[in-house]
């Protein structure tokens, strides 16, 4: 025993020393960072030499690229709260900027790149993006600063190989970018200079001049210059023709104004002793437009006495409310984010509502919202609107089925680059199941609003009408009737007519200055009427 004892001494002696030693240099190691980089931790936030708000950019178009993830919930993220306004607000210009004009920036990489794009890995592609955004879109900001922190955000994906490749085309780039430049030296400024000094709002349209309508005479053309695949503006000009179009996609170009509505009359003052300059809506007297301040950070916005809500989206709540007997019972299957279900809640505080959504998450956060709004009378319930977890009748439903939300390009521009042609029948399926469903709940007299944030005929007209044709126990009501009453009630100040696109509601980015709506009213019919249906 003794003999063994002394055979494991050495090592473990040995081991000892060398736990020392090791312990010895991590001391010396702490005591020299203590002295030098643990004493400067702003010296070494600079020495990384990525700024904040291009760090958040570049996260952000990683994860809507790998991840399906939308840019504007990815902004407004706890990942991201904790950055300052300018930086919250370049970083915001930068993610946007490269989602809308995509296809503009990889055309012109692709020229000056050695290697196919398709060969290149996410983060490099990415930091070329943002990079050269800011050379063709950002006046303000020095070619030699967007140009060092790509590099270096490259670097920071741990992709330093590619490091002299992404340099060396960048300066490719700006070489040709200052040649442009020379050529068309009247450029509008961005309002930027390193980082914002206003709100987005107040962003321009890209120096190039690609907004211009001018000479833009072929979808082709149409297409490239404006960064939208060619299959969906050829869609949208064989369907409204070739200067609708060019709206439609000028529109989703720009940074759509934020629209609001108000909650109570009062309101309108507190806002402006906040500094947020207000304009009068363009459809609805509730309607409000932010020319300028941001309006989240009002007083009137954080008591709730004002809702964040396109133009368009108000106008659906109010014609699914319209009518409506006091009291009503109102189903709303597909509700999240929240803003038609308070709406709704607002025009009639007596209405009781059941607030459906499939996904947990959403249906949480729909809880939250709706609980600081003070909506009481809102029951929200986990449930998939294709299987309704009940047997109630309800006086109104609003059917506001997922879609490619195709009219909302100018909010989310990053769908126009993943969806397909082969999507819209599969959308078409779905919303067809969901309509089918919510039928069966809806009260004889009572009515279902359909409605989509798209502007594709498969996932609007086309729905209507199968489900019209396989259902005799339901009429089609006419919007043009819809808009006239709340146009004589004196809630609705646009004119009805530029509003419906035969007997339904039809919004259009560009022509109307909000995101494009489809919605169509059906009515249950009496018993009596639906036999003579069937006979006639």
């Amino acid at each position: 025993m003794r003999s063994g004892a002394r055979s494991t001494s050495g090592p473990r002696r040995r081991r000892w020393a060398g736990t020392a030693r090791l312990a010895c240099f991590s001391l010396c190691r702490f005591l020299s960072l203590l002295h030098t980089d643990g004493l400067k931790p702003k010296a070494q936030s600079q020495k990384s030499g990525v700024s904040p708000a291009r760090a958040a950019a570049f996260d952000i178009l990683l994860r809507v690229e790998r991840e399906d993830a939308y840019a504007s919930e990815l902004l407004h993220s706890v990942t991201h709260e904790k950055l300052s306004v300018r930086d919250h607000t370049l970083a915001t210009e930068l993610v946007m900027g490269v989602l809308r004009w995509r296809s503009r920036l990889d055309e012109e990489i692709a020229a000056h790149s050695s290697q196919p794009l398709a060969k290149l890995d996410p983060e490099v592609l990415t930091a070329l993006r943002l990079a050269l955004y800011q050379f063709r879109y950002l006046d303000r900001i020095p070619h030699h600063a967007a140009l060092d922190e790509s590099v270096e955000l490259v670097k920071r994906a741990r992709k330093r190989s590619a490091a002299p490749f992404v340099n060396a085309v960048l300066r490719k780039l700006t070489r040709t970018v200052a040649v442009s430049e020379a050529k068309s030296p009247l450029k509008p400024e961005s309002g930027l200079s390193g980082t914002p000094a206003t709100s987005p709002l107040l962003a321009k349209p890209p120096r190039s001049g690609a907004c211009q309508s001018v000479g833009v005479d072929s979808v082709k053309k149409l297409a490239r210059e404006l960064a939208h695949p060619e299959w969906l503006v050829e869609r949208w000009t064989r369907e409204y023709g070739l200067a609708v179009a060019r709206a439609i996609c000028q529109y989703d170009q720009e940074i759509p104004r934020t629209a609001i509505r108000l909650r109570k009359e009062t309101p309108e003052a507190e806002l402006e002793k906040d500094g947020i300059g207000i304009v009068p809506g363009e459809l609805l007297k509730s309607a409000r437009r932010i020319a300028s301040g941001d309006v989240t950070k009002a007083k009137a916005f954080r008591g709730r006495e004002v809702a964040i809500q396109d133009e368009g989206s108000q106008l659906v709540a109010a014609i699914a409310a319209s009518g409506a007997r006091r009291c009503a019972g109102i189903l709303d299957c597909c509700a999240a984010p929240g803003g038609k279900t308070l709406a709704m809640a607002d025009r009639d505080y007596a209405a009781k509502i059941v607030a459906l959504e499939l996904h947990l998450h959403r249906a949480r956060l729909m809880t939250n919202l709706l609980r600081r709004a003070q909506a009481a009378r809102i029951w929200i319930v986990n449930a998939d609107a294709r299987l309704l977890p009940t047997t109630l009748l309800f006086d109104r439903v609003l059917a506001d089925v997922p879609c490619s939300g195709t009219g909302t390009l100018a909010r989310n521009p990053e769908i126009k680059w993943r969806l397909r042609p082969d999507h819209l029948m599969d959308l078409q399926k779905r919303q067809r199941e969901i309509l089918e469903s919510v039928i069966g709940q809806v009260a004889s007299g009572g009515r279902v609003v359909y409605s989509t944030c798209s502007l594709e005929r498969e996932e609007n007209e086309e729905v209507v009408e199968k489900v019209l044709a396989e259902n005799p126990s339901l009429g089609l009501v006419d919007c043009n009737d819809e808009l006239n009453r709340l146009r004589e009630a004196g809630e609705l100040i646009a004119e009805p007519a530029g509003l419906t696109r035969g007997p339904y509601l039809r919004t259009i980015p560009g022509v109307h200055r909000c995101d494009g709506f489809f919605a169509a009213v059906f009515e249950k019919l009496p018993e009596p009427r639906r036999i003579a249906n069937r006979s006639g």
